[in-house]
This record gives C-alpha cells, structure tokens and sequence, in this order.
C-alpha cells in the first residue's frame, strides 16, 4: 500500500509533468516553437530547470495527443497536420461556426457589431503593416481574428457549440493563420470582405445568410491553411 507521502509525491510529480507539458503545447501553438522543430531533452530540461525525467513524460503526454511525432534520427519533432487532416477538422468547424452565427443573428447587439468591425478592420490593418516581414508577424492579428470568431460563437448562447468550436481552433498552431493573412494580399482582403459580409448579414438579423456566410468563410481559410501544410511538409525535412 502506497503511503501519504508517496501518494503526495506522485501527486506533484504528474503536477510538474502536467505543467511543462501544457507550456510546451503552448509555445508550440503560439509558434514560438515552429512545426518540424527538433524539441531536445537536454535543452528542455535545462530551460524548465528539471530533470530529463518530466521532460521526457511530457513529450509522451504530447505524442499521445498528436502534437509530436517520435521521427527515427531526429528524435521529437512537433508533427506538421495533414492537409487532408486540416481539411476535414474544418470541414467540421464550418457547420459549426455556421451554426452560431445563425443563432448569434438572433441575440447580437449594434455595440457588438461595431466592436467586431472594429476588431476586423484592426486586423485588416496589422496585417498589412506586416506584410512586409510574415515571418515576424506579431499575435494582434491572431488576437483579433479570435476575437471576431470567439466572439460570434459566445454570442450563440450555446456553450456546449462554442466549446467544441474552441477545441477545433487549438488543433492547429494559430500563429499559421495570421501568417497566412500577413503573406498573401489577396487572401487577407477577401479574409476582410467576408467578415464583413458575415456582420452585415447579423446585424439585419438574417440567420440564414450569416451561416451560409459564416460557412464558406471557415472553408475557405480551411482550404488556405490545408494548402499551406501542403507546402511545408515538402520542405521541412528536406536535408
């Protein structure tokens, strides 16, 4: 039988694990830590101050949920989606969206209407400014897109869609997205149009035109990051 101390230990070891692998899947949805990246032990552990020991359970922790992969000669490497595994995740996130966007055509206000446009047009203009260096593009623009498609899902009044909407948006790291917004001109003004075709159908209350919208929206930018996945996954390993 396994004492109170012993209990207690295994306790705040899992803690530990736990945490490091929580800002691990941090870094790495932020960008901070770029998909196809080698995550080394040694470095790790030296950064969080710990033994190879909880570096190591984390990385499984990660693995387990598919954000790494275990690649022979090159150990961890933060695993790059499938196009085919983006597509269908936003396949999936379409109805969804689709869906809270025909209910939040029946609860938004004029102040969230104006907040939203403001936040779209915010966006619009960061990632212009940006344009320049999308390597380097900051978190506004990601901010802001999330604000515009967290916002609409709140505004459902159904917590259980805006939940699983929330999960599908942290499948994937969200710095992709405002690079892609950052990169391609022709992608960020339609990106803009169609908020705001999106925000024009909810402010005259029309539900149907607000999904239908909301829907071509999220597939559209499905099919960009699913094209982008496609290109990188046929240079990351590449030497």
């Amino acid at each position: 039988m396994s004492t109170l101390a012993e209990l207690s230990s295994d306790a705040s070891g899992r803690a530990l694990v736990d945490s490091i692998a929580v800002s691990i899947r941090d870094r790495i949805m932020s960008g901070q830590i770029p998909i196809g990246s080698q995550l080394r032990q040694a470095e790790l552990a030296k950064d969080f101050g710990v033994s190879r020991t909880p570096i190591r359970e984390a990385l499984r922790q990660l693995q387990a949920g598919g954000l790494i992969d275990v690649v022979p000669n090159r150990g961890a490497v933060v695993r790059i989606p499938s196009p085919w595994e983006v597509r269908e995740a936003y396949q999936v996130r379409a109805e969804l969206e689709g869906l809270a966007a025909a209910l939040a055509a029946g609860q938004i206000s004029r102040s969230d209407v104006e907040t939203l446009r403001k936040a779209n047009r915010a966006m619009y203009e960061r990632s212009a400014e940006e344009s320049a260096n999308p390597a380097e593009a900051t978190t506004g623009s990601r901010r802001e897109n999330d604000l515009f498609h967290h916002t609409i899902a709140q505004l459902s009044g159904n917590s259980r869609l805006s939940r699983s909407i929330d999960e599908i948006n942290e499948t994937f790291p969200r710095n992709v997205s405002a690079q892609l917004l950052v990169g391609d001109s022709r992608h960020r003004e339609a990106n803009f149009d169609e908020h705001e075709r999106i925000l024009d159908a909810l402010e005259r209350g029309d539900d149907e035109t607000a999904r239908a919208e909301m829907r071509d929206h999220v597939l559209k930018a499905g099919e960009q990051l699913a094209r982008w996945y496609e290109r990188r996954s046929s240079t990351v390993f590449r030497g």
